[in-house]
């Protein structure tokens, strides 16, 4: 195994950076090219059906089947002038990952040969095996039907030879089995909440949009090393290994000059992203050696997901062309930076207005003041679901340390938003209502222009920030699905939204202006929600403790913060909001528990296959090498030199001993505990026992082998080191 080892390292050291294919072409003449957009539509479909099917997806009203089958027809021509034989449902289970089926464009001519066929029934709808996706026992083998449907506001795309369609995914009976299902369903009750309360303050607006730029963090390593590695190969994260004596503590990484073979991969990447219609934008090397970052131009909460599920797929497919692997776990390697999926998230209205900016007279700063104030609320009254969204075997590792923000849920607004709430509450109404959009600064030497400063500034170990128009929701893993946490923070604001209309409306009719009205329940709102705000260091003991006497949810256990989906007032949200049903809250609830626990089932199994056939033969082998060395020494010197010279490797042979024990020893207890929690018949209840009596093992199995790490013989040592993994490049 250590001849693995240094094959690999040897490969990845003497790799050479693979040139990008990239276009020669500005992105603004191939942006979009492989996807069937508005531009493209035009080309293909009569003005009759174009105009039908934008205003569709425009007003969010059903295709009719013959338009339909026009679109089919068109986007089969154009797919197949590209080059295109097969077609699939491209969608989102509950997997975190996308899944796809290709049928080719043929069907019999009746003459025994063959035809390009596409039809609108084809396009619609199809009918994957529901019961082969985690569904939380909505479906069952025996009553397998489930329904892929088109979802027409996100255009069709062409990846290699395959026209994919973006549906959603539903059980025979109506229940949702995706993400993508009730996140369109959360956008439009936001959509519905949200402008109705705008109809206060402008007639003008008739729909608000919600929109998201997410932040993708990944980390990129060598695929000979990878190879190298089970435990990556088969969780995406290292499961032992020593730290590396140098790591990120000299934060030279972190915007730093990218590599060479990185700088050409992300070339192509951008190249490939271009071409689906992602707009990504910005590219950087993160805090961690091999850490880097893909951010795009935010766009409409519903495509900016979609394309960020593509760009995953897509990630990983460059990264192969590059002798790479892409690792989006949450922490692959321990003592390090981790890696999450920062979602900035924001709402705007069909008149251009960004709900989360200041305006330039009191009635737009006090519409700007309703909607940071409903939102925080939201997020009060939710925090414990908000946490429940991002939680997972994986973002556990990652929560509460090395810029990552802790496992509980709060809001950083910043001094001067925080000070305009303060004052906002305290104040009459005849009070001016005065919010800076910015601020200047001068520094004082002249080539050097003045700046602009954000109304907030930042605070990494915030969970939920406010960023200066938008929120950035700063706890979702970089392997999750951000219909996950977008999915119930759209319910919970829309959901409070409407409550705040009623509210406002209910003193309307006792007599209050629209103005008064509105300003009494926002200071009622402003002292309600203050738990959740807090402008300090999220890592410290003093917020955990000050977390748990203001009421916020501080469980540590992830099965337990599931059950957060289950509690009354949530349950309420979301069937009030029509997004999920009981039913469908309870089995995403059984889904969750089911995927904890075989994530930890397989890296236990893997830590014990790793530690009893890798490391243990390995370490016994070096031992031997000792204990041979002190026979040598006692048949060259005297007894009284002998001693002096046996003293320090008998040390190490009785240390190196105790930790073949205390491994062999808790991998067995291991197993024991991990055959006793399978005995369990209740999903949640086994959840639990994995969380409880196997998870810890695997830390402590971990402490001991890296400890031996430090001490057996570097070119006898089978798996390649942190310092080899991170900083090979």
């Amino acid at each position: 195994m250590s001849i693995f080892r240094f094959n690999a390292v040897e490969k990845a050291s003497n790799r050479k950076a693979v040139e990008a294919c990239t276009p020669h072409r500005k992105v603004s003449e191939y942006f979009g090219e492989n996807v069937f957009d508005r531009k493209t539509m035009q080309k293909y479909l009569s003005k009759e059906t174009f105009k039908a099917l934008t205003q569709s997806i425009d007003r969010g009203e059903p295709i009719d089947r013959e338009i339909a089958n026009h679109v089919a027809a068109g986007m089969k021509m154009w797919a197949l002038e590209k080059g295109v034989t097969h077609y699939t449902h491209w969608f989102q289970p509950l997997t975190d990952g996308t899944a796809e089926k290709h049928d080719a464009f043929v069907e019999h001519d009746g003459n025994g040969g063959m035809i390009e066929e596409f039809s609108g029934k084809l396009l619609v709808q199809q009918e994957p095996d529901a019961s082969s996706f985690p569904n939380g026992g909505l479906r069952n083998t025996f009553e397998a039907r489930g329904y892929s449907a088109w979802d027409p506001s996100s255009p069709a795309f062409i990846v290699d030879d395959t026209l994919c369609i973006p549906t959603v995914f539903i059980a025979y009976t109506g229940e949702a089995l995706d993400y993508k299902t009730p996140l369109i369903r959360s956008i439009e009750a936001l959509n519905k909440a949200a402008t109705d309360v705008c109809q206060y303050f402008s007639d003008d607006v008739h729909k608000v949009i919600a929109y998201l730029g997410w932040e993708q963090e990944y980390f990129l390593i060598d695929e000979d090393l990878y190879s190298a590695r089970p435990d990556l190969s088969l969780t995406e994260r290292t499961l032992l290994g020593h730290e590396s004596a140098k790591n990120q503590q000299l934060d030279d990484h972190y915007f730093g000059a990218i590599p060479s073979r990185v700088q050409e991969f992300m070339k192509d990447l951008e190249a490939e992203c271009y071409k689906l219609g992602i707009p990504v934008k910005t590219r950087h090397n993160e805090v961690a050696p091999n850490q880097f970052e893909f951010a795009p131009i935010y766009e409409e909460c519903n495509l900016a997901n979609d394309h960020n599920q593509l760009l995953m797929s897509v990630m990983k497919r460059v990264a192969r062309h590059h002798n790479f692997r892409v690792l989006l776990h949450e922490k692959p390697f321990k003592g390090v930076n981790g890696s999450g999926k920062h979602c900035n998230w924001s709402m705007g209205t069909d008149t251009g207005i960004n709900l989360f900016s200041p305006g330039k007279n009191r009635e737009d700063n006090l519409r700007f003041i309703t909607f940071i104030v409903n939102t925080i609320l939201a997020v009060y009254k939710y925090n414990a679901l908000l946490k429940a969204t991002i939680a997972s075997a994986t973002n556990a590792h990652r929560l509460g340390a090395n810029e990552a923000p802790p496992a509980i849920i709060s809001t950083f607004l910043g001094t001067q938003i925080s000070e305009v709430l303060d004052k906002f509450e305290n104040a009459s109404i005849e009070d001016a209502i005065v919010v800076d959009d910015k601020k200047r600064l001068h520094l004082g030497f002249g080539q050097i222009p003045e700046l602009l400063l954000d109304n907030t500034d930042r605070n990494r170990t915030s969970p939920f920030a406010f960023t200066g128009n938008r929120f950035e929701f700063r706890a979702l893993g970089s392997s999750a699905n951000c219909g996950s946490a977008l999915l119930a923070l759209n319910s919970a604001v829309a959901y409070q939204l409407r409550q705040f209309k009623a509210d406002v409306d209910t003193l309307r009719e006792a007599g209050s202006s629209k103005e008064a009205a509105i300003f009494e329940v926002l200071k009622r709102y402003i002292q309600e929600s203050k738990p959740i705000r807090f402008d300090g260091n999220g890592y410290s003991k003093e917020w955990e403790a000050e977390a748990e006497r203001r009421g916020l949810d501080c469980e540590r256990s992830v099965p337990l913060q599931y059950d957060a989906y289950l509690k009354p007032d949530v349950v309420r949200m979301f069937e009030a909001t029509g997004v999920l049903s009981r039913k469908e809250l309870e089995a995403r609830n059984e889904v969750k528990w089911e995927i904890y626990i075989k994530k930890v089932q397989i890296e236990a199994r893997v830590l014990g296959d790793l530690s009893l056939n890798h490391i243990i033969p390995v370490v016994i082998r070096y031992q031997t090498v000792l204990l041979e060395n002190l026979l040598r020494l006692k048949e060259t010197f005297g007894q009284e030199e002998y001693e002096g010279m046996a003293e320090e490797p008998r040390r190490l042979i009785r240390k190196i001993s105790g930790h073949i024990t205390a491994v062999t020893k808790k991998v067995d207890e291991m197993v024991e505990a991990r055959k006793k929690a399978n005995r369990i018949a209740d999903m949640r209840e086994k959840a639990i026992a994995y969380h409880d009596t196997v998870a810890p093992y695997l830390e402590e199995i971990r402490y001991h082998i890296d400890e031996l790490e430090l001490m057996v013989d570097n070119q006898i040592w089978p798996l390649p080191k942190y310092r080899e993994l991170l900083f090979i490049r």
